[in-house]
């Protein structure tokens, strides 16, 4: 484009107030599509963020399941809702994968290029593996019922218990996007993953009584995140106290999101 002798070019002005909204909403929009594709792309991803649920229904249902008694239900009602809470855990580590294959191959820089709200990157990423995590959840819902899995309450109940864990879901996105951006490589990112996971997992109730641990593992276990979300997806599902557990996934969930997004932002901005 041509301009005159002595004049500054026409600077790309953002729009402001409504339309600067509509606008971060249709960057947001744009890059989910984006990350959706390259699950469509690549349906291993997809296939084998699957199987692992999948297996550990199989392993804890009929290897562990008939050494572990849980008092008042069966061990496979009890079972599912840790297995969703852990799902989602696992599932979240993506969002790390991802942003840092995107840093490594500079497309993070291209997107800093164009003229697209600066929250559509990590947005459209949090989000692309929320729906992510939507598609597995149903198939590990199928599977739990294939397994003997039977529902104690109601329809509605089931679906608020799944709302929770996707929320939850949503909430560990935020703060592994911190990992992702911090991280080398996805190589890297995955393995400073995994050893947070794996104690938040597995040292909580999602699959046996937090009663069974040794004493001094009672405080960690019982007040953490996934423990939270599994005591209240189980009760929404199961029967039983609700409010308390509901209130405190709740918490949990929006305040790993007010503690973590802005740290993700913050190292978007100067990764």
């Amino acid at each position: 484009m041509s301009t005159v002798a002595g004049t500054i070019p026409p600077a790309v002005v953002s729009p402001r107030g409504p339309a600067r909204l509509r606008w971060a909403i249709s960057d947001i929009a744009t890059v989910v599509q984006r990350n959706l594709l390259n699950y469509l792309r690549i349906p291993e991803a997809l296939f084998f963020s699957s199987v692992q649920p999948i297996m550990f229904v199989l392993l804890f249902r009929y290897v562990f399941g008939g050494a572990i008694k849980i008092p008042g239900t069966s061990y496979v009602n009890y079972l599912i809702p840790g297995i969703f809470a852990q799902t989602v855990a696992f599932g979240a580590v993506s969002t790390a994968i991802g942003l840092a294959e995107d840093l490594q191959r500079g497309i993070i820089e291209r997107f800093r290029a164009l003229p697209m709200a600066r929250s559509a990157v990590l947005a459209g990423r949090t989000v692309a593996d929320l729906v992510r995590n939507v598609v597995v959840v149903l198939i590990i819902t199928g599977v739990g019922f294939a397994v003997g899995f039977r529902l104690q309450t109601n329809a509605a109940a089931f679906i608020a218990g799944l709302l929770l864990l996707l929320l939850f879901a949503f909430s560990l996105s935020w703060g592994f996007a911190v990992i992702g951006l911090t991280a080398p490589n996805s190589e890297t990112a995955q393995v400073m993953s995994f050893p947070i996971l794996f104690p938040l997992t597995f040292a909580s109730s999602a699959f046996v009584s937090v009663q069974s641990m040794p004493q001094w593992l009672h405080g960690f276990a019982d007040y953490q995140p996934v423990s939270a979300v599994t005591n209240a997806a189980r009760a929404l599902m199961l029967g039983g106290p609700t409010a308390s557990y509901v209130l405190q996934s709740v918490a949990w969930s929006v305040g790993i999101v007010v503690v973590l997004a802005p740290l993700a932002v913050r190292k978007y901005r100067r990764a």
